[in-house]
């Protein structure tokens, strides 16, 4: 059930839609970032760098952080969350090309330390890389006074892994044909808080205005899924052509991991996306390319494999879903 208050709001015109951009937030600026730096950069993948460690292994590594969702979340003060968001984004990206997570540091930065609430973020920082096998090594605790008011404070969060170099996934081997199996997202994840605060704020609506079963709040601050365990015991059983993990720039991201001259197909009907997500979409007056290029749209990840092997992956990974194909 839809609460009455949004029940009652009248569809906006294209010409008022909210968009990312209007949000503040330019997808097209950072892909153009991120081409200029790959251009004389080649170390640098799509989700994760690797470093070559020897003939055996490599390095891996990744960085991010959760963006805007801070403020929602701090809000809520569903702290140990946020530590697991910060995990997830990370750790979600370097598994992609078929890395074992080793380790974990942490940046807290804020005005005036509070231990309690560091601590909490820490300790779900913690229970991320516990139930994603690493470790956290270490971090950096910054108080900027005058930076950050009114308990605010920002988090970035850097991962660590190794894969055999042999068994790299890199998407070289995906044909036309081959089919996109998919995990479900548990939300928003931590990508496009921009645009869902800008609808908040465009329809006066409240965190704790009811929805569903609970409130809207509770919804936007569900943490991000963590994905490693799925995708490592996909690869133990069956060759993996490529991954994605949508985050930023949603569903176009598996075009990173796809050789020149091929596209994906995705089926947006197979797809559970979550009721808070349907309804942003509604009230922001949001088209469909615009929801799934700024949204995961409950489309969390997604595995490449060969047609014959896609049944195999599908009662492998529980909840997983064919959700397109690979076409030339």
């Amino acid at each position: 059930m839809i609460f009455s208050l949004l029940s009652k709001l009248k569809a906006q015109t294209n010409e008022n839609a909210a968009t990312y951009e209007k949000a503040g937030v330019n997808i097209a600026a950072g892909e153009e970032l991120v081409k200029r730096i790959q251009s004389t950069n080649k170390n640098i993948g799509g989700f994760a760098g690797l470093y070559k460690l020897d003939e055996q292994r490599s390095l891996v590594a990744c960085t991010d952080g959760v963006g805007t969702k801070l403020e929602l979340s701090i809000a809520l003060e569903r702290y140990e969350d946020l530590g697991q968001d910060l995990v997830a984004m990370s750790v979600n990206d370097l598994v992609v090309c078929g890395a074992r997570p080793l380790f974990f540091l942490d940046y807290f930065a804020t005005g005036k330390l509070n231990v309690d609430v560091a601590h909490r973020v820490i300790k779900g920082i913690e229970r991320a890389c516990t139930a994603t096998g690493c470790i956290l090594l270490g971090g950096e605790t910054a108080e900027m006074p005058g930076f950050y008011e009114g308990g605010k404070f920002d988090l970035a969060g850097f991962a660590v892994g190794e894969v055999l170099n042999h068994k790299i996934i890199d998407g070289k081997k995906v044909t036309a044909g081959d089919v996109i199996v998919g995990l479900p997202s548990s939300g928003f994840h931590a990508n496009g808080y921009s645009l869902v605060r800008k609808i908040l704020k465009d329809h006066q609506l409240s965190l704790a205005t009811p929805f569903e079963s609970q409130t809207i709040g509770h919804y936007l601050t569900e943490p991000t899924r963590l994905y490693v365990s799925d995708a490592r015991k996909a690869m133990d059983t069956l060759e993996i052509k490529a991954m994605a993990h949508i985050t930023g720039g949603g569903l176009t991201n598996i075009n990173r991991v796809l050789p020149a001259g091929l596209h994906h197909r995705i089926n947006h009907e197979a797809i559970p996306t979550p009721a808070i997500m349907r309804e942003f979409v509604k009230l922001g007056g949001i088209s469909q390319d615009e929801a799934y290029t700024v949204w995961n749209m409950g489309l969390g990840f997604v595995m490449v494999v060969s047609k014959e092997d896609a049944p195999l992956l599908l009662k492998t990974i529980p909840g997983s879903f064919e959700v397109g194909k690979i076409h030339s």
